[in-house]
């Protein structure tokens, strides 16, 4: 079947015909975009296991002679004609070989070593994100799950969210995808209603969905030439769609915040608008959860003055800040009726990872006016450097571990790879989005910025060894290291120099620090190292990053693209090939993965980083100042330097103060005796004329 490019890029371009040569797993062969960037990468000089797809027609690569399976006397003319044609390929398919010279596909045969067109390579991921959307336009359009090897959708609601389709609507609009944005927004005309008797998770639902529509809103209204449609400029009858869903929502999802606390419960029916507290973990609420819907809420107020929505969202940072956790670090869990925290598990991956990266990004969303959050990271950085940062036994790669009973507790050498997020957010903070030239040629450079940008290094380092040590090329969802007992502390510092992931041998000596268990081998086809690499190339220019981000690309079309139309999905186990499939395509897949990678091939000038925050699902916002009366309402109490609160002991009064106090209050006491006897005398004196 041939692969339809985007229909909506000038100069539409014809594809010819290609199927991968190999079988996947579960009888599912990859097809289509990975044929045609298979001729490619195959002039890349990478390891071979992420080199080819699985039975790859090696044969292509062997000698002529070893060939041969006729008797001796067969010519050589038709010998080469049989190899040709693919008659001994190893593959159970036989594809013809493309002819790349006399395609619009040329670019493909270049060989190593001229210089990147990174336009190219950025088409190459919007083909990836139009076959994906195609998939799950064709099979499963309007519902909220995909699971593309079986072909179907599920909902989450009785008549569905659009969770794929509204997480996506700013992908379409930074691709330029206009007729597939008109198909989404008619569906959100038509079909979108919240009015729904169901209970959400409150924080996925606003950083998706409510994330999904103020961005869409926002780069629709800033940047019109972003896929332009007509019924959504000044003036027409769909100018504020994305804005009046996104209010609807928002108001059914301030029902989670009505706790005793403020903190909001876990989950919130969208029709009843009551709070449903967690029906696991005690009923309390994730930490990252409740501290990572700031962004949404506060852009929302900036744009309608709704203070409410403020206020709400900025309380929950009073409370969890209330708590005085030492050196900035939270647990993972708070319960919502009173604020208090439940248990003592301190990391930075699933539960914990987001309230991290809300806290600088808060400070850059208003532009700097709300300092409170920059100290907020800053001690929690500290705190991530002096308790949770480590390094491997044999390589010394750097590692941000967990402490799972408090912080005077044993380190577990144990990385989520949600934790990737966390170098790319470091270099964020150092320069505030500026470029580290921009930063030192504005004198905002010191030590400090060096020493946070020297760590997001070696940490996005380690990120990119948990894709280069699997055989699929692909990161598995845990990671354990091999670390030195005890554990070395950033205070102690590697013994040696870290060494270089890079390293292609697949034997490699490095690769033994990483400890991949199976049960952890899984990808989700998640966002957070391509986030982090767009970051560090934004922020440090070092070509580096966007390589890397390119063999991550080629690893994910290698081996997560099923046969035919339906696009991609996950994968079970990371470290086989060929890999065993799921049958699911998360969301963020579309909204933030292809997103960032397309970002990381792009023009810097592509939405610069020192006018945008973007939240924790990738949705774009601007940076505005605190107008209409928006400001911090709250204050931190005083810390120690270890940052636990420092307890204000009422101030006891000198003997002549306790004199004047007891004089006063037998003043007090005179007087209110000498109001009750004359207001007994006014009740009977009334009594009597009655009578």
């Amino acid at each position: 079947m041939s692969f339809s490019g985007p229909r909506n890029v000038n100069g539409h371009r014809s594809h010819h015909d290609g199927s991968w040569d190999s079988a996947g797993s579960n009888g599912y062969t990859r097809s289509n975009i990975g044929a045609k960037l298979d001729g490619y990468f195959d002039k890349r000089e990478l390891p071979m296991y992420k080199d080819k797809p699985y039975n790859y027609a090696s044969s292509r690569r062997k000698p002529l002679w070893q060939k041969w399976r006729f008797t001796a006397g067969v010519l050589l003319l038709l010998v080469a004609l049989l190899y040709w044609i693919g008659v001994f390929s190893s593959s159970s398919t036989k594809a013809k070989v493309k002819d790349t010279s006399k395609s619009t596909w040329s670019w493909l045969s270049k060989p190593a070593g001229l210089q990147v067109d990174w336009d190219e390579r950025r088409e190459k991921v919007k083909d990836a994100f139009v076959l994906s959307w195609d998939g799950y336009e064709k099979y499963a359009w309007g519902h909220d799950g995909y699971h593309p090897t079986s072909k179907k959708g599920t909902q989450m609601t009785p008549s569905g969210m659009g969770w794929i389709i509204v997480d996506a609507l700013d992908t379409l609009m930074i691709m330029n995808l206009t007729s597939r944005l008109t198909h989404a927004r008619e569906w959100l005309t038509t079909s979108l209603n919240y009015e729904q008797d169901q209970e959400v998770n409150n924080f996925e639902t606003t950083i998706r969905m409510l994330g999904g529509l103020l961005s869409a809103h926002y780069l629709s209204t800033t940047f019109p030439h972003m896929a332009p449609l007509a019924d959504d400029d000044q003036g027409a009858p769909g100018e504020d769609l994305y804005l009046e869903k996104a209010t609807d929502l928002a108001d059914r999802l301030l029902g989670a915040f009505d706790s005793e606390s403020g903190v909001p419960y876990a989950s919130v029916n969208l029709k009843t608008l009551k709070g449903i507290r967690s029906h696991a973990d005690d009923g309390a609420s994730s930490t990252a959860e409740a501290t990572s819907l700031q962004l949404e809420f506060k852009y929302l107020a900036m744009l309608t003055g709704e203070k409410d929505y403020w206020e709400k969202v900025e309380k929950v940072m009073k409370v969890v800040d209330d708590n005085g956790e030492e050196d900035g670090l939270v647990p993972i869990f708070i319960y919502a009726h009173d604020g208090t925290f439940r248990g003592h598990n301190i990391r930075l991956g699933s539960r914990g990872d987001s309230y991290y990266e809300y806290l600088i990004k808060q400070y850059l969303q208003t532009s700097g006016q709300e300092p409170i959050y920059l100290d907020l990271w800053n001690q929690a950085l500290t705190g991530v450097r002096k308790h949770l940062i480590t390094y491997s036994k044999k390589s010394h790669f750097t590692i941000l571990a967990e402490r799972p009973n408090g912080l005077t507790s044993d380190l577990q050498p144990k990385m989520d790879h949600l934790v990737c997020f966390m170098p790319g957010t470091i270099a964020l903070a150092a320069t505030g989005g500026k470029t580290v030239a921009e930063a030192k040629q504005a004198g905002k450079w010191g030590k400090k910025e060096q020493a946070d940008l020297q760590l997001a290094i070696e940490l996005t380092k380690t990120c990119w060894g948990m894709y280069k040590t699997t055989a699929t090329g692909l990161a598995p969802e845990i990671t354990f290291f091999e670390i030195d007992t005890p554990p070395r502390s950033e205070a102690d510092g590697p013994s040696t120099p870290p060494a270089d992931p890079t390293a292609t041998d697949a034997a490699a000596e490095w690769k033994d620090d990483y400890v991949i268990k199976n049960q952890d081998a899984h990808n989700l086809q998640r966002p957070e190292t391509v986030e982090t690499l767009f970051y560090m190339w934004r922020i440090t220019g070092d070509e580096k990053y966007r390589e890397w981000g390119w063999e991550m690309f080629r690893s994910f079309v290698n081996y997560t693209q099923l046969e035919g139309d339906a696009g991609f999905t996950s994968v079970a186990n990371v470290l086989h090939v060929p890999p065993k499939l799921r049958d699911n395509m998360e969301s963020f897949w579309l909204a933030e993965t292809l997103k960032y990678f397309y970002l990381l091939f792009s023009p810097v000038d592509l939405l610069p980083l020192d006018s945008i925050v973007i939240n924790t699902e990738a949705h774009i916002f601007p940076r505005f100042q605190l107008i209409r009366g928006l400001k911090t309402g709250w204050e931190r109490k005083p810390r120690d330097k270890d940052g636990r609160i420092i307890k204000v002991e009422e101030k006891k009064p000198v003997e002549g103060e306790k004199k004047k106090q007891v004089e006063e209050d037998g003043k007090t006491t005179v007087k209110e005796e000498v109001e009750t006897k004359e207001k007994k005398k006014a009740d009977e004196a009334a009594s009597k004329e009655t009578i």
